[in-house]
């Protein structure tokens, strides 16, 4: 048990009823959770509100209330304690019920629209290969050095995320890289944490359902640099024309990365392959498995932070060079047939631009590129029409599919992305709401060194409509449609 008052220090209160000297045992956001002697705060989220579930948890053995307006009935023996944010509340509270866990480890932030997973996941095994113990919190998993925590959100609740580092405290980790989301910033999710530093990859089209406008959503990626303490490192991919933005006001050590400008630290790619590229970093030469400029900016942000962080140069180069692709990043392999079959998450307009742009430079410009690609139900509709133009613009043949409906119409949605298609391309354009049965097109249509793009779900291993998944995974389904023209 915890003692009220030490669980709130730092918390600004507006109003107080009751004890906070009480000992208390768990904090939880969601009412159901509550048992005896434990904390509630009344989270207002997008569909409910959890000032409506005071009494039930009050019911079920709530000791202690966190809310922004108190209840008109108020039960004797239980603390009321009033704030302006329960967000921010939640998230200095989770810090302290769990003593401060980011505190007493190396703790770097990475944000942007695309690359997090990328960036975070191979610095995780860079700093592995290096011989540290090291934490992971991303989009596809939380790892406390080797142990494995499943995720759901690209950056957790509050919560989870403080009792993941404080396991890492408690296994010995010494770095943890973690995803940063424009939800988690805005939701104050990542409030109470102490970053070493924070890394910007750059920023583009994505998540306007929730942001509204561009300018919020980039303001709220700029949070995170803003609140970065001066002992703390900010490095930005300054290719990307808010890179500069987001180190206006940051109190932090400031460091730039680019391909195309100059900057702190600079990559040259000097030769492409489909199998890798060749780099030069800090003017020596290194091959790595990673192809296309995104992964290039990746290695260099990479490259950057361990030099940052204190790793030698060159030991940090030979580990790059030895990195695998993260799952579900340009992860691909060639049949028998010699078709080459890519699978990727790009599920934002430049994502998917950078993957065809890098397909193209590699092409020899005999195999045709056939791109398989949804877009999510219940997110951004305005980037629908946009993925649609771009597939069928920089594709021989496009299939617009299911990605993730939703709650939503497969085919409005497809609907939606075939408005972007130019009349020069609708012949390209084929539209199969099944998913499998659009991935088995797409094999059945390539010949002999074609080229396979299948785009939007990535690494994800399930498909979701009105509720329900069910098990799906590109990778599995493309491999098994190109294994069954062999019979």
């Amino acid at each position: 048990m915890k003692l009220l008052k030490d669980i709130l220090y730092g918390v600004s209160l507006s109003a107080v009823s009751g004890n906070t000297n009480v000992m208390v045992n768990h904090l939880h956001f969601d009412s159901r959770k509550v048992e005896m002697d434990d904390v509630f705060v009344a989270i207002r989220g997008l569909i409910t509100d959890g000032h409506d579930y005071i009494q039930k948890a009050v019911e079920l053995g709530a000791k202690a209330i966190i809310c922004e307006e108190l209840p008109e009935l108020l039960v004797n023996g239980v603390t009321y304690l009033k704030v302006e944010d329960c967000n921010s509340a939640l998230a200095v509270m989770a810090a302290n019920y769990f003593d401060n866990p980011s505190k007493n480890l190396k703790l770097v932030g990475i944000t942007g629209t695309n690359g997090k997973t990328t960036v975070s996941t191979l610095l995780y095994n860079l700093f592995k290969k290096a011989g540290f113990k090291v934490g992971l919190i991303s989009t596809i998993k939380v790892l406390v050095d080797n142990k494995e925590y499943p995720t759901s959100h690209t950056t957790p609740d509050v919560l989870t995320i403080n009792g993941h580092l404080n396991r890492m405290n408690e296994e010995g980790v010494e770095y943890c890289f973690m995803e940063v989301s424009s939800h988690g910033i805005h939701q104050k999710r990542t409030e109470g944490l102490y970053f070493e530093g924070a890394i910007f990859t750059n920023l583009s089209h994505d998540h306007l359902d929730y942001h509204k406008t561009f300018a919020e959503y980039r303001d709220t990626k700029k949070k995170l640099f803003d609140n970065l303490p001066k002992n703390a490192f900010a490095l930005s991919n300054i290719d990307d024309k808010n890179g500069l933005v987001m180190l206006q006001n940051t109190k932090a050590k400031k460091y730039t990365y680019a391909l195309k400008s100059y900057a702190d630290y600079r990559a040259q790619i000097l030769e492409k392959q489909f199998n890798g590229q060749l780099l030069k970093i800090d003017d020596n030469e290194l091959w790595s498995k990673l192809i296309g400029d995104f992964n290039a900016y990746n290695l260099l942000a990479i490259y950057a932070t361990a030099d940052i962080l204190g790793l030698e140069k060159l030991e940090t180069l030979k580990l790059i060079s030895e990195l695998e692709n993260v799952d579900g990043r340009f992860q691909y392999f060639i049949s028998k047939e010699k078709i080459t079959a890519i699978v990727d998450y790009a599920h934002t307009p430049d994502a998917l631009k950078n993957v065809l742009i890098t397909i193209n430079a590699l092409r020899t410009g005999n195999e045709n590129v056939i791109t398989v690609v949804g877009c999510g139900g219940d997110r951004d509709k305005s980037k629908r029409p946009v993925m649609g133009h771009i597939a069928s613009e920089m594709s021989n043949q496009a299939i617009f599919t299911s990605d993730n409906p939703r709650t939503e119409s497969p085919t409005e949605i497809i609907e939606e992305m075939e408005k972007g298609v130019e009349p020069q391309n609708t012949r390209k354009v084929l539209s199969i709401e099944n998913r499998k049965q659009a991935i088995k097109a797409a094999c059945k249509l390539a010949l002999s060194n074609d080229i396979i793009l299948v785009a939007g779900k990535g690494h994800e291993t399930y498909q979701e409509t009105n509720g329900k998944r069910v098990d799906f995974d590109d990778f599995k389904e493309v491999k098994a449609a190109l294994a069954s023209l062999n019979k």
